[in-house]
């Protein structure tokens, strides 16, 4: 039955599909590589787009604190939750770029030399996009 599915179908199945059972499925065959292949670049994307935002209001922020319109505490309260919501979006991001590599997802030589950077950086606690929030 699932090898029937019209392509519609299983592009609205795989939206659905949380990020650790994602690539599991593109097991069913090509159609559904396909459309998991394209579901999986489509939340790479949306992942840098979230983590580029929140980097762009933790600096707004900081401005904000630096001028004085902001108080010590509500400003450190606030960066921590950015904070951790960055670090939370970066694990799941390279969890998903990690799964797109080891499952040959991945053609273009530099989207694979970002990833293994990326991965490397994580791993020996490093900053893999350079955002430089601490």
């Amino acid at each position: 039955m699932l090898d029937r599915l019209p392509v519609e179908i299983v592009e609205r199945i795989v939206a659905k599909i949380p990020d650790t059972d994602l690539i599991a499925v593109s097991k069913v065959d090509r159609v559904w590589w396909q459309e998991v292949r394209r579901e999986a670049y489509k939340r790479w994307k949306n992942y840098a787009t979230t983590l580029g935002d929140m980097y762009w209001e933790i600096r707004a922020l900081g401005d904000q604190y630096g001028e004085g319109n902001i108080d010590w505490i509500t400003f450190e309260d606030v960066h921590d939750l950015y904070k951790r919501w960055i670090n939370r979006f970066t694990e799941d991001q390279l969890y998903i770029m990690e799964k797109m590599l080891r499952n040959g997802m991945v053609v273009d030589s530099q989207e694979r030399e970002t990833i293994e950077h990326a991965l490397s950086e994580h791993r020996w606690g490093g900053d893999p996009w350079g955002l430089g929030v601490e």
